[in-house]
């Protein structure tokens, strides 16, 4: 079998429609179109959602919440993951975008507590929850807050 000798199956490749090529056609004339009206012309139609006058659905229904545009975004890293780094060591935004527990170094890291450790660890982060802070502390190791 050599790539010249192959061909598609039979039925499996179909002509394209071609219209407004004559009457004989069955496709000439008005091209399948019809007669007059907005769908007919050149460009025309309806835009997406239009409802002939009527009030379209996306108005009819009701609007729902807001977007806060002072909410403040976290980085979130859970204090389990924390047991991949040897004891004594000191862990910050740039140590946790190296090791991928976050993504973005510009965002304010928070520590919370999902998962125990069992190391001593300096943390330096921009927020953590009470209990987490309570972990840090009970094995022996430092939490400082910096500032945002």
């Amino acid at each position: 079998m050599d790539l010249h000798s192959l061909s598609p199956l039979p039925g499996s490749k179909k002509k394209a429609k071609r219209i407004g090529r004559g009457e004989g056609s069955g496709w000439g004339k008005t091209s399948g179109r019809g007669h007059k009206g907005q769908k007919a012309r050149s460009g025309g139609g309806v835009k997406p959602g239009f409802e002939g006058g009527q009030m379209p659905l996306q108005r009819r229904l009701p609007k729902r919440g807001f977007t806060n545009i002072f909410k403040k975004t976290y980085a979130l890293v859970n204090l389990g993951s924390l047991n991949m780094f040897e004891a004594g060591s000191t862990i910050d935004s740039q140590v946790l975008v190296a090791a991928g527990l976050i993504r973005k170094e510009t965002l304010p890291v928070k520590l919370l507590a999902k998962g125990t450790i069992d190391r001593a660890l300096t943390i330096k982060v921009q927020a953590a929850s009470e209990k987490a802070a309570a972990l840090v502390k009970d094995a022996g190791g430092t939490l400082e807050i910096m500032t945002l």
